[in-house]
């Protein structure tokens, strides 16, 4: 059985694939659908840690469109793997299967978000195109996936204080994604750990970085004398 999703007008099935086309030039392939109430939420990671020790931030890119009211899912696909419908341009094909990428079970609060300073949308082109420039020259021409790695966590992981705090590589998921398009003031807000550029093309959403250290010790019992 073919399983669809079913957009308002052909436009918004093709800028799914649109997103859906940037989302696989990252190299992360997976991109997660969730529909309800008439809004399909597209979601990808333009970064995110691959295990213990990797100081990669996780920055999340989100576009939202119209879909058809009666649509509900929330599945992780291949972003390669969706397919405008032959016979219906208001129609994308989804793959047999799903996939189930670590970066997935990661939810930024609902709520509770509050205004930030925002920042101009040229200032935060410039950064993602600087920090590529940075990216370019660090990485040896025979690198390995390895040392590739190390390079964008030490350059995007990097913290902005002219970005409010964020790590730079919320500009790279700005820029790549297509979010960043003329003139704008981008708003920012925060909720606990995590901070959320909106444009008026999609969001993108950084969690800040685990507290390390050590539990304080409790005293049990009666000190001795």
């Amino acid at each position: 059985m073919v399983v669809r999703l079913m957009f308002t007008d052909p436009e918004s099935a093709a800028d799914a694939l649109t997103f859906a086309g940037r989302v696989a030039r990252l190299g992360e392939d997976a991109v997660r659908l969730q529909a309800q109430d008439g809004v399909l939420v597209m979601t990808a990671a333009a970064l995110f840690p691959r295990g213990l020790g990797d100081a990669t931030p996780t920055v999340l890119g989100v576009r939202a469109l119209a879909v058809d009211p009666e649509l509900v899912c929330d599945i992780v696909v291949s972003a390669t793997a969706l397919a405008l419908a032959p016979e219906d341009a208001s129609a994308v094909v989804l793959p047999p299967t799903g996939l189930a990428p670590a970066w997935a079970g990661v939810a930024p609060p609902r709520s509770g978000w509050h205004a930030a300073p925002g920042l101009d949308a040229a200032r935060v082109a410039e950064k993602a195109h600087g920090g590529m420039a940075r990216v370019a020259r660090a990485v040896p021409a025979d690198a390995g996936d390895d040392a590739v790695r190390a390079v964008r966590s030490a350059v995007w992981g990097e913290p902005d204080d002219e970005l409010g705090g964020v790590p730079v590589g919320v500009t790279f998921a700005a820029v790549t994604l297509g979010f960043v398009h003329g003139a704008e003031q981008v708003r920012v807000f925060g909720s606990g750990r995590w901070t959320r550029l909106s444009f008026r093309r999609g969001h993108v959403l950084t969690r800040g970085p685990v507290a390390s250290g050590l539990s304080p010790v409790r005293t049990t019992g009666t000190a001795g004398p």
